[in-house]
């Protein structure tokens, strides 16, 4: 049967209509574009699209310098199907040489301190036995992905860093300063990777890291 002209335009107001319904209209122009896009080829797109970072450091060496350097983007996806292909390819944690961080951060973010996105934000921080931290960090990944964790738009990304003795999830976010959304992130976390009660979450400001080239040291709540 021919598909008469106003047929096909018909089709395409319908599929219009439909991701229109499906697409968050508070997402960006740019990424609703990207979306309808993935949708139209059959895919299952992500409301972000993500980047994973690796970084190799040199043990007892930290310059601002040689950090950015040793950052390097490994890949990037914005779908479901695309998520799925990198991730089973990533090497596990625990086969991971100490000291690596790796990276998973929203796109257009880097993970760094001085990034315009996360300079006047800060990290949730929680230290695992080696053992169980690579379930934590797949279920926090998932979480992240999925959009799952509550004031999702505030949150820049999470990182794995892996240590001699242990091992230290992190989840950064845009504003250190909005009590409400870092304790609503907090809670957010304990509940996907359901967090057993002797685990202790400490937050720390990035412009507080700035000051101590720390990371981890001398964070300000803990809970």
């Amino acid at each position: 049967m021919e598909v008469t002209p106003e047929k096909k335009e018909l089709d395409n107001k319908n599929t219009n209509n439909t991701q229109s319904l499906i697409i968050d209209p508070s997402i960006a122009a740019e990424d609703r574009e990207r979306i309808a896009v993935d949708l139209k080829a059959g895919l299952h797109p992500l409301k972000n699209k993500f980047v994973f970072w690796y970084t190799r450091r040199t043990p007892g060496v930290r310059t601002q310098t040689s950090y950015e350097d040793n950052i390097k983007k490994i890949v990037d996806f914005s779908t479901v199907e695309g998520f799925w292909v990198c991730y089973c390819h990533l090497a596990r944690p625990s086969a991971l040489p100490s000291p690596t961080d790796l990276h998973l951060f929203k796109e257009g973010i880097r993970p760094l301190w001085e990034d315009s996105a996360n300079c006047h934000g800060g990290k949730w921080i929680i230290r695992f036995k080696k053992a169980v931290s690579g379930r934590f960090w797949e279920d926090l990944v998932l979480a992240l992905v999925g959009d799952q964790l509550d004031y999702g738009d505030n949150i820049c990304g999470a990182v794995l860093s892996i240590r001699f003795n242990e091992d230290i999830l992190s989840v950064w976010n845009r504003n250190a300063s909005d009590q409400q959304a870092v304790m609503a992130l907090r809670d957010s976390i304990k509940r996907h990777l359901k967090l057993p009660g002797g685990y202790v979450m400490e937050y720390k400001a990035h412009d507080a890291s700035l000051r101590d080239n720390s990371s981890y040291r001398n964070t300000w709540i803990r809970s």
